[in-house]
């Protein structure tokens, strides 16, 4: 997601062997050490080993990327303060436009997963503003980077394995897999777990393509909710159990109220 908030979705946890953890560092150093011992133990995790060898050959560690990590900040703005930088009139025409023009799909999802157009037009014009823009940097260098570094190597060594999930699926190749600085990944911006978890092949083309598919897209993002518990046909108010659920698609209160209230403008 484009320097805001960092989103943490549901993930689907791969303990970090103790190797890996123990190899871990603040520094360029030690990284291809730590990338052959992880190319090394990587069948654990049901990766095949020369998958990963030709995936992570190039990558290398991202002083940038833990840059970034370091210097994230708190969230402090008010809500007011959140909408009017995120969200304006252009926005929201540009969402019920978008509604139309991808009608059919967006009725078939509804029908589908139960979660409506208007929430799901909010997520993606705040995440990339509808696409225009879902990042640019090597998803599995900068993931790589991260499981390296010490501060959250559990963590980033989870996304990474799933990351690589995705290449041995053939859902997207190592090339393709472009996103944030902290891995995540297409319009919607899944991190990797996310992506393996709930991402569906809704254009039914053999792949889940969250970058450039827009069907696959949509619907996955309507998946993650519906597996989250979104009620059908309730609405998202603050209050309601359908805002709870928004609440675990990002866990900051002045981005959920900006979901709902901006899904609220572009249905009515």
């Amino acid at each position: 997601m484009r320097g805001s908030i960092f989103l943490i979705f549901g993930v689907f946890l791969l303990a970090a062997t103790p190797a890996w953890s123990a190899s871990c560092g603040n520094g360029p150093a030690g990284f291809e050490a730590w990338k052959q011992a992880f190319i090394a133990g990587s069948a654990q995790h049901g990766l095949k080993q020369r998958v990963v060898q030709r995936a992570l050959k190039d990558v290398r560690y991202n002083p940038k990327v833990v840059r970034l990590d370091r210097n994230q900040k708190s969230f402090k703005l008010s809500f007011e303060q959140f909408y009017a930088k995120r969200v304006n009139n252009a926005m929201i025409r540009r969402g019920q436009k978008l509604g139309k023009t991808y009608g059919r799909i967006f009725k078939s999802i509804e029908r589908k997963y139960g979660v409506p157009a208007p929430v799901i037009l909010s997520i993606w014009g705040l995440e990339t503003n509808y696409g225009s823009f879902s990042g640019n940097m090597p998803v599995l260098q900068s993931l790589a980077t991260l499981a390296y570094d010490c501060r959250r190597a559990r963590f980033f060594t989870n996304e990474l394995v799933n990351a690589l999930i995705i290449v041995q699926r053939r859902d997207m190749t190592p090339a393709e897999m472009k996103g944030a600085w902290a891995g995540e990944i297409g319009q919607t911006q899944f991190l990797a777990s996310s992506y393996v978890k709930y991402a569906v092949d809704y254009d039914r083309n053999g792949r889940r393509d969250l970058i450039r598919s827009i069907p696959d897209v949509l619907a996955s993002t309507a998946n993650y909710l519906a597996k989250h518990g979104w009620r059908r046909g309730q609405g998202w108010a603050p209050g309601t159990a359908n805002y709870k659920v928004l609440q675990k698609w990002n866990k900051a209160g002045v981005y959920v109220k900006a979901i709902s209230v901006m899904a609220a403008k572009i249905g009515g």
